[in-house]
């Protein structure tokens, strides 16, 4: 059994209209939660009952407004506990977005890869997608690949096939509003597989009117989630540094009362630089990039990712200097270790960890 979830917050005439279809296709039972609309929408909400009751479905409800991803776990905790016979569920839009067709499809995805995450996924090239949407897709789909290390074509869709396994582990996620949905394929990263199901784009002038996605609001939250990620990278490379010009004055002045040459700036170099670099390996694998890789694998790459970042930095400031003498070598080397240093993220995140 595969029950389909519909969060809905003051949905309109579409609302019914898609859990008749539902209905008549055999498909369900249905999960409504109505997120706190109100009293003004308890008779669509009545309505949707006559209908995904017989089916074994059932309307849950907010008493406020509490955001997407809080209703999407409110159904899952239902489904976990009243549902023993599910093996997952289907996600989906109350506003029309998603056809039965579609919904089925993704249903017998699911059905097929019952360990994977499925994801309806909507052609964003179509002449009757909004400007907006596809260039906030396409902007979103890169910074997310790059920073979260998870190629999908659809970061935002709400037609989605998820196992009764991780419906449990979603449960503990953070996020409350649209921004869940996003914190979802941040957690599937070597662990889960996706598989994409390609889906009809349905667009209209009311949807477009009646769509609750706020695009200032809720995409701060959704870049937010981006921003922690890589906020998480620096301050790993930063204490890191810190770490290690700490280390070196500490050796330098320990080491100059046993070694009588200037022998001992470069042993507290090394000593200090081997420390700090055990410390930002250990950091990036457990704190940044979550890693579950064997540490026989990934510290060998680390390590020689670490040689090969110093050596092309030797190399490329050293070569800058001698090409353009009038540039403060400070002038050349904070452009040359930023590049190195974004280069050295997205390196760390797809191979190392």
């Amino acid at each position: 059994m595969i029950p389909i979830v519909i969060p809905s917050f003051e949905p309109d005439e579409r609302f019914p209209a898609i859990l008749t279809d539902l209905n008549k296709a055999g498909l369900g039972p249905v999960v409504v939660v109505d997120d706190g609309s109100g009293e003004s929408y308890n008779g669509f909400f009545e309505q949707a009952e006559q209908i995904v009751k017989p089916m074994g479905g059932v309307v849950l409800h907010h008493e406020v407004n509490r955001g997407k991803g809080r209703a999407l776990k409110t159904a899952f905790s239902y489904i976990l506990d009243n549902m023993p016979e599910a093996t997952g569920c289907i996600t989906a839009d109350s506003d029309g977005q998603h056809s039965v067709e579609c919904i089925k499809k993704c249903m017998d995805a699911l059905k097929d890869n019952p360990d994977s995450l499925i994801l309806g996924v909507r052609d964003f090239s179509g002449e009757n997608v909004p400007f907006k949407s596809r260039a906030g897709n396409t902007l979103t789909v890169k910074v997310f690949g790059y920073l979260c290390g998870v190629k999908v074509s659809d970061t935002q869709t709400g037609l989605r096939g998820i196992s009764r396994e991780f419906m449990r582990e979603l449960l503990d996620v953070e996020g409350e509003r649209f921004e869940f949905e996003t914190r979802m394929l941040v957690v599937t990263k070597d662990r889960y597989k996706i598989v994409e199901v390609p889906i009809k784009t349905i667009y209209d002038s009311k949807e477009n009117h009646q769509t609750h996605f706020n695009p200032v609001k809720d995409s701060i939250r959704i870049y937010k989630i981006f921003g922690i990620i890589f906020a998480k990278f620096m301050f790993a490379s930063l204490s890191s540094s810190v770490i290690d010009l700490v280390l070196f004055h500490v050796f330098c002045k320990l080491l100059v009362l046993l070694i009588d040459t200037a022998i001992y700036v470069a042993a507290a170099t090394v000593l200090a630089r081997v420390i700090s670099a055990a410390y930002n390996y250990l950091i990036n694998y457990k704190f940044v990039f979550n890693s579950g890789k064997k540490h026989t694998t990934s510290f060998p790459r680390y390590v020689f990712l670490a040689v090969i970042q110093m050596s092309l930095s030797a190399v490329l400031v050293t070569l800058f200097v001698a090409l353009f003498p009038a540039v403060p070598e400070l002038g050349v080397k904070i452009p040359v270790d930023i590049v190195l240093f974004l280069a050295s993220y997205y390196i760390q995140r797809k191979f190392i960890y």
